[in-house]
């Protein structure tokens, strides 16, 4: 089993944001056996690909302790890496059924699950810190920002600006200022929301990872 990891920089008792901490209190009141803490990435250490969400969600890895896994979201997501070669099984059921990330690496914006799936400003300001570590350490060659909140948060942790970088689905950037030469990638989020409107389809989402696929695993 690949585990989360919760060095460097990730504090899994971070308490930083007043207001996501307090929620967490009454999720975890309320729901006694949730994971319902900040939630760690999951997949090694080093890898060429960093997958960034929004924030846990209420039944997912805020249930389950394991970024997109127990909810819709992650149905997709993982079906797609396990397509694509970046996953050892096409699902994510909980932190003990085995799944491996094959040179990708998952975790999110913010760490906490957020009232109404919405951080504030702040709190992504805050949470970044973490999201400026994670690059740092993984070392990725492409990042694959899921939604724009964490297209914003990758420019954010890279200090750069995001007026220069605006996010599109499929959108494709190259960041040489500071950020030694990651791609960033652009899909809509794989949320139950976006999918069930046809936002994003699977035919859509496939394209960008098979995007991201090929640019890994061209010769340099």
């Amino acid at each position: 089993m690949t585990k989360p990891i919760s060095r460097p920089g990730f504090n899994p008792a971070c308490r930083d944001c007043p207001r996501l901490a307090k929620f967490l209190d009454a999720v975890r009141a309320e729901h006694p056996a949730y994971y319902a803490r900040p939630v760690a990435a999951f997949g090694p250490r080093r890898a060429q690909l960093l997958v960034v969400g929004l924030a846990p969600g209420m039944h997912g890895a805020n249930r389950t302790g394991r970024p997109f896994t127990g909810d819709h979201a992650g149905i997709l997501l993982y079906a797609t890496l396990h397509k694509f070669g970046f996953a050892s099984r096409p699902s994510s059921k909980g932190r003990d059924d085995g799944l491996k990330l094959l040179g990708c690496r998952v975790t999110n914006a913010v760490k906490c699950l957020p009232p109404q799936n919405k951080p504030r400003r702040d709190e992504l300001r805050r949470c970044n810190r973490f999201l400026t570590v994670e690059i740092a350490t993984v070392g990725p060659r492409a990042v694959l920002a899921l939604g724009g909140v964490a297209h914003r948060a990758v420019l954010m942790a890279l200090g750069l600006a995001p007026a220069r970088w605006p996010f599109a689905h499929g959108a494709v950037h190259e960041l040489s200022e500071g950020a030694a030469g990651i791609r960033l990638f652009d899909s809509y989020h794989c949320s139950r929301y976006n999918t069930q409107t046809k936002r994003l389809t699977v035919s859509a989402f496939e394209a960008v990872i098979g995007d991201v696929a090929l640019f890994l695993r061209a010769p340099r």
